[in-house]
């Protein structure tokens, strides 16, 4: 019974039509060559008591604030605890260990979460759902697992589980790729819920807040409030991304997945951003956000072209070059008249220029789109401010 994605299927937005898709391959593979001996994956085993405990004390994370995977049905639930009643071995799981030897779950998060609320979930702490849509082991129907003889306890307890381990001496960005390589079935990862589970507290929290701001959810429209496939953390990664290690910082052979995990391992260094440098980047990003729904109003971080007769979906290359220059741009005074400037030009610039549009269009994560796109809207800001 899988529960994340398949190695080769990108996660894609069709199911949410105010985003616009980037027609590019996500998950791009390593453009450089590793030393093998630093990818490590140990197999071990562990019974399902020692998971569960694990989870409690906090020494297993099931991807803190990563809600999008709990959504299996109660029938899907119950029929894994038979399948565990009946002694089917369950699928290999995929963990990652950190430095202080807290394990993240790469491949089982489903899987580990149902385990976990029906033993230990409810609000009595002894067990959560009833067993209903049950197959094979009809004298369990409808038990919570309090309600279960002592035996049936036991074989959960006592079952054990295969786990492959990756090791902390793993670098991050072949993590994210194994995590994207071994995923296998149901809904797609994202490159985003990726990151969000092989990243630490720190840069987890921190995005958090930049998209639980005000000005956040009114410049984008609504569009990405907690968005369930994490667009709105992904945007603001790539802000923070483009904002510290700005557009000239983007290397000639880099992919857009290995910039966005630098910036990620900065936010979670104190000693390279430190909570000083983290507070200037969000008065930053509240600048930027702030003049862009200036500038474009309700069209702000979406194609706008001259002869526009609907609103246009919401667009990520669009959003982080535009919210990056404008908070260039915000110390100094910008009038009305240079926002209907601004405007006037980018929507040209959206009408008749091909090299922009393909630039926030089709594999912005080519260095040549990343330059195209940030150049062309630095000219465009600089030229109409009189």
């Amino acid at each position: 019974m899988s529960d994340t994605s398949s190695p080769v299927s990108l996660a894609n937005l069709a199911d949410d039509p105010d985003i616009e898709q980037e027609y590019e391959t996500e998950f791009q593979d390593i453009v450089r060559p590793w030393d093998p001996e630093s990818i490590r994956v140990g197999t071990n085993s562990y019974s399902l008591r020692n998971m569960i405990d694990l989870i409690e004390e906090g020494g297993l994370e099931l991807a803190p604030d990563f809600q999008r995977l709990k959504v299996w049905s109660q029938v899907q639930k119950a029929q894994l605890i038979e399948s565990i009643l009946l002694q089917i071995p369950l699928p290999a799981f995929y963990f990652a260990e950190d430095a202080e030897g807290v394990l993240q779950v790469v491949d089982g998060v489903q899987r580990l979460t149902t385990i976990n609320d029906f033993v230990r979930g409810g609000t009595n702490g002894q067990g959560g759902f009833k067993l209903d849509g049950l197959e094979y082991v009809a004298d369990v129907a409808g038990k919570r697992f309090s309600d279960l003889p002592p035996l049936w306890q036991r074989r959960i307890y006592n079952t054990q589980i295969v786990a492959h381990v990756i090791a902390p001496s793993t670098p991050s960005e072949v993590m994210y790729d194994i995590f994207r390589r071994i995923n296998t079935g149901g809904t797609p990862l994202t490159g985003q819920e990726i990151r969000h589970c092989i990243s630490k507290t720190r840069s987890r929290e921190f995005l958090k807040r930049l998209v639980e701001m005000p000005a956040f959810n009114s410049a984008t429209g609504g569009s990405l409030f907690q968005h369930k496939r994490m667009v709105d953390r992904e945007v603001a990664l790539r802000f923070v991304a483009f904002w510290h290690l700005t557009p000239e910082g983007y290397q000639q052979k880099e992919t857009l997945d290995g910039f966005l995990l630098r910036a990620l391992r900065d936010i979670d260094a104190p000693q390279v951003l430190d909570d000083s440098a983290l507070e200037q980047i969000t008065d930053s990003f509240r600048q930027g956000l702030g003049l862009a729904q200036r500038v474009f109003g309700d069209n702000a971080f979406r194609k706008w072209p001259v002869d526009a007769e609907r609103r246009s979906p919401f667009n990520r290359a669009l959003f982080e070059s535009w919210t990056v220059e404008l908070a260039r741009m915000a110390p100094l005074k910008v009038s009305p008249k240079d926002c209907r400037r601004i405007a006037k030009s980018a929507r040209a610039a959206m009408t008749d220029d091909p090299a922009y549009l393909a630039s926030v269009s089709s594999a912005t994560g080519d260095f040549r789109a990343v330059q195209t796109r940030f150049t062309t809207t630095r000219e465009i800001i600089e030229e109409s401010i009189a």
